[in-house]
């Protein structure tokens, strides 16, 4: 099997057959196929699904239907970062919503968009399974528990730091 990745791609059907060519003899191929061509492209382009679709003989509504369902696929490539805020019931009684509504604020954009920039991606997950450490987050893949403003608003001064140098 060829490697999916060296760096984000643009867009390219040949690419992305080739992904699929080398992932579809797998047992329960979808998955994997979708996580390599989000991979290869920073998303998984709704032009992917028709390819993979008739590639693994099933419908492109049951493509459609895997892509949307999971938090972890995205039609758009993400920011640099990417912070996934816990929203399910035992982070909001613990003050997710108010968390949320602060970060909103203070970066001028709501879950699911990324900033002007490109610096980051805030999206909402249901359920981290952190409920012991609520609310909780997750930041390029590092759990972040017991989430406050302030330690909100000190992760997102870190990056901004970062992105300047």
């Amino acid at each position: 099997m060829t490697s999916h990745v060296t760096s984000l791609d643009a867009w390219d059907e040949a690419r992305a057959s080739e992904i699929i060519a080398d992932l579809k003899g797998r047992d329960g191929p979808l998955l994997p196929i979708l996580h390599a061509v989000q991979q290869a492209f920073g998303c998984v382009p709704e032009a992917a699904e028709p390819l993979i679709a008739a590639a693994l003989n099933i419908t492109r509504a049951e493509v459609h239907g895997v892509v949307t369902f999971y938090h972890d696929f995205r039609r758009e490539p993400a920011g640099r970062h990417v912070l996934r805020v816990c929203r399910a019931e035992a982070c909001q009684s613990m003050g997710a919503d108010a968390l949320v509504a602060h970060l909103e604020r203070s970066l001028g954009l709501r879950c699911g968009e990324t900033s002007a920039d490109g610096q980051i991606t805030v999206e909402a997950v249901y359920c981290l399974g952190l409920c012991a450490v609520a609310p909780s987050a997750i930041l390029d893949g590092a759990v972040v528990g017991r989430l406050n403003e302030r330690k909100l608003d000190t992760l997102m001064n870190t990056l901004a730091a970062g992105a300047k140098r």
